[in-house]
């Protein structure tokens, strides 16, 4: 019979804001050198950095990274990827960011796409068709990247641009490269203007990544659930699946394996409804002083029903809301203040005036007493990193009342 250990809320809390790096004072700013290695550290740390095309502020690639090592040069975040790079893009979280060292973890995944097998979803039999019927043009794309690349999907020799609303106008150039690259035949990094930029993979991915054996399906799903182990802190099946989006089945066959490994440790946490899993080399921090304003894609908040957990926040981003319906407002980032969210800021970067526009502060209830002189000191720091020498404030905060 399993032993469970028991953890305390605010024990959860700090396991999992110590596990993403924001449990401490961040360093002061450095050069382009000291940047890359700080990120690189980062992403092996965090395993995954969703990107986001969201620039109201900043996009959550740029964000995320901030929040946990303050100012950097943000060339150098994409300087980790293209030819030779120590990070790549593919499918982990959404469209992320992973250390280059985890590709063959995800030869499972891009054998299904090229097979459009991922249990017969409809998306994957429309891929297959489209695949098929395009299939001359596919080789066409193929063939203009070896001997051309590397190409944004812009750059095509023929791009076969759609007419139609803007939903629609997708090129067929576009969609035949983001196949190849889903199968994982071509390799793709961003440019500056957040465009994909594709050629052959063996052109892209380190030689000695490329000789690494290709994991068995079940082990590398098994090495990504303990990836997100290590990441998350303490975590439920659910939040360990979503970490990199496994399938239900895979993930607990998967942590089933690590249990009996003894990798995961079943605890049970108060409020909780759910058994959670406690990684063995996780790192219980003796104190917790974090301070950050956390992108809407963080990975400390991104799976929404995990943040109501552990800290009785109840968040969505509301950019598809309509106006009249929102509560918060457009771009609202969270405020962690000690171990707690205490507040919701709607920001929007106005860089041809210079200046952080904070649309609207709603403070939760059990803010402190500080905690506007905490948030405006983070704010004078992101507005300084952005290059925005004025940061305007609303009229007044709105605090929440008590439940």
């Amino acid at each position: 019979m399993r032993t469970h250990a028991d953890l305390s809320a605010r024990e959860a809390r700090w396991l999992a804001i110590g596990a993403q790096g924001l449990g401490s004072d961040r360093p002061g700013p450095v050069g382009t050198r000291s940047s890359s290695g700080r990120l690189r550290r980062l992403l092996d740390q965090l395993g995954a950095l969703q990107l986001d095309a969201v620039n109201v502020l900043d996009r959550t690639q740029f964000l995320v990274p901030f929040s946990r090592i303050g100012r950097y040069d943000r060339t150098s975040l994409l300087g980790l990827t293209g030819p030779g790079g120590t990070a790549f893009e593919y499918w982990g979280h959404a469209a992320s960011l992973q250390p280059t060292a985890l590709y063959p973890l995800f030869r499972w995944r891009m054998d299904e796409w090229r097979h459009h097998a991922a249990a017969g979803s409809k998306a994957h039999l429309r891929r297959r068709e489209w695949r098929e019927t395009h299939a001359e043009y596919l080789t066409a794309v193929l063939s203009d990247v070896a001997e051309r690349g590397p190409l944004a999907a812009s750059q095509l020799a023929d791009p076969r641009r759609r007419a139609g609303e803007w939903w629609d106008r997708r090129s067929d150039g576009r969609r035949a490269l983001e196949l190849l690259f889903a199968d994982g035949t071509l390799a793709a990094w961003r440019n500056p203007n957040f465009e994909r930029v594709y050629d052959l993979t063996e052109r892209v991915i380190p030689a000695e990544i490329l000789a690494l054996p290709t994991p068995d399906e079940k082990d590398a799903q098994r090495a990504l659930i303990d990836r997100a182990a290590q990441a998350l802190g303490v975590a439920t099946e659910q939040d360990l699946r979503d970490y990199f989006r496994l399938g239900p089945d895979d993930s607990r066959l998967a942590i089933e394996s690590l249990v009996e490994a003894g990798v995961l440790m079943p605890v049970e946490v108060p409020g909780w409804a759910r058994l959670a899993y406690l990684h063995r080399d996780a790192r219980r921090p003796r104190r917790v002083s974090a301070r950050a304003l956390l992108a809407p894609f963080d990975p400390l908040v991104w799976e929404r029903s995990r943040t109501l957990r552990l800290f009785d926040f109840h968040y969505r981003i509301e950019i598809y809301t309509p106006a009249d319906k929102r509560q918060h407002g457009y771009y609202v980032l969270p405020f962690l203040l000690g171990d707690l969210l205490v507040a919701r800021l709607d920001l929007k970067a106005d860089r041809q005036a210079g200046r952080l526009l904070v649309h609207a502060v709603h403070l939760e209830s059990h803010a402190p007493s500080d905690v506007m002189d905490a948030m405006s000191e983070e704010l004078q720091a992101l507005a300084g990193w952005l290059g925005l020498p004025e940061v305007v404030m609303p009229s007044k905060p709105l605090r929440r009342s008590s439940d």
